[in-house]
């Protein structure tokens, strides 16, 4: 078996953040990573663009801000802004640039990468993960690791090796909705600005009449890198399993009706979108909630709310507390107080029992409404990056995740301008 010294399972922004981090500490590290390319829900969901991850320092009307997602995520931006390839918003970007990007940054570091892959099987023996089964073209494929870091999003990895975890809300294990992007072109762009303030009403008494069968309550609509074409975050799919196969092959075939729908409702009814014409649906649908492991420490909604800033926090976030409604229409928010923010203890990242697991992402010990909040991309990009952090230290003092020196891992984020949360 080919042995690591840390194995990450997942390509998404936690898992980018996390093998780069490693690697640059001088660590042998796979990355696995089940599609053709790094990104996650950036690439392969067609989420885009950023979620704002700064808080206003003198109100919303001044320029001023205080950015609190930085380190390997703000790397990344400055690179996709060099290179034409991000808005000056900086959240609206080229994800295909992004693509190429993360592969160069990952040659740069010496990662070694795996696509087309699962993790499907582990040992463990004593919260102790001694190696893992990967599938693929090749075959079924053991890899050794001193540790292993779960970046899949639904957990899979800690799931696996029998660790506990938490499926949706609580009170009745519900999920937030899966929503495909897709995207239209051929917009008449002046004429959409001129309109777009009657879209929402005009599709909401559709929806009153029948005609939308779509239960979202409006229809989301951002710009992209190019003047003609519009990016669409408007389905919504209820009361479906994001980690159960035949719920997400109805997830993803119920989306498209929507797509098709929400196309020919803007094309019939006004005359910017006449032209218009469907250039893409993202490669998989969006999950924003599935699995959270259950940790050595339960990040709440009152945590955030309160903005505490806890001993051992690995990294900082503001963005509201965003629930789109498990069950129908209508989405929550809860917005934080401008200048202020809070932290995400480093204890939320180890399943409980766990010896040489890490989780990163959105799948870390967090409640429904607590994960809504810290699991936009800028946020988990920071947690990943963390995550390989406390493996190298680990790795260097030759001790358990859980008792890695949580001051010198923070020590080496703020040296690397990866938190800017304390």
């Amino acid at each position: 078996m080919t042995h690591y010294d840390l194995i990450v399972a997942g390509g998404g922004f936690s898992g980018v953040g996390a093998a780069l981090a490693a690697a640059r500490n001088g660590l042998k590290v796979l990355l696995i990573e089940r599609g053709n390319c790094l990104g996650g829900a950036a690439a392969v969901g067609l989420i885009n663009p950023f979620m704002p991850y700064w808080t206003p320092l003198n109100g919303k009307n001044d320029s001023s801000r205080k950015k609190l997602s930085a380190g390997i995520f703000k790397e990344i931006s400055d690179n996709l802004a060099k290179a034409g390839a991000l808005a000056s918003n900086d959240m609206t970007f080229d994800e295909e640039y992004l693509k190429l990007l993360l592969n160069r940054m990952m040659k740069q570091a010496g990662v070694n990468l795996l696509y087309h892959s699962y993790v499907t099987d582990a040992e463990i023996n004593d919260g102790k993960i001694n190696f893992i089964t990967v599938a693929n073209k090749s075959g079924n494929t053991k890899f050794t690791a001193d540790y292993y870091i779960d970046s899949t999003g639904d957990g899979d990895v800690a799931t696996i090796c029998g660790f506990p975890f938490m499926l949706g809300r609580e009170k009745d294990g519900l999920s937030q909705p899966m929503t495909l992007c897709f995207r239209l072109a051929g917009v008449d762009r002046e004429g959409f600005n001129n309109i777009r303030p009657s879209i929402n009403p005009l599709y909401k008494e559709f929806r009153e009449q029948g005609k939308i069968k779509n239960i979202r309550e409006d229809v989301l609509i951002f710009n992209t890198m190019k003047d003609d074409i519009l990016h669409f975050n408007s389905t919504r799919i209820v009361k479906k399993n994001p980690v159960d196969a035949f719920d997400i092959t109805d997830a993803e075939i119920d989306a498209r009706e929507q797509v098709h729908e929400l196309v020919a409702f803007l094309k019939d009814n006004f005359e910017c979108f006449k032209n218009a014409h469907l250039i893409m649906t993202a490669p998989q649908i969006g999950v924003r909630e599935s699995r959270k492991i259950e940790g050595e420490y339960l990040l709440t909604a009152d945590d955030l709310k309160e903005c505490i800033k806890f001993d051992d926090a690995i990294a900082a976030g503001n963005y509201d507390i965003d629930i789109h409604n498990p069950e129908g229409s209508g989405t929550f928010h809860y917005y934080f107080p401008d200048g202020e923010y809070y932290t995400i203890p480093y204890r939320s990242l180890i399943p409980k029992g766990s010896k040489n697991l890490l989780t990163a992402g959105r799948c870390i010990s967090a409640t429904h409404e607590a994960q809504a909040s810290i699991r936009i991309i800028p946020i988990v990009c920071c947690i990943g990056e963390a995550a390989g952090t406390a493996v190298a230290v680990a790795f260097k003092n030759k001790t358990e995740l859980k008792s890695a020196d949580i001051n010198e891992i923070q020590e080496i984020l703020r040296k690397n301008g990866a938190f800017l949360g304390i």
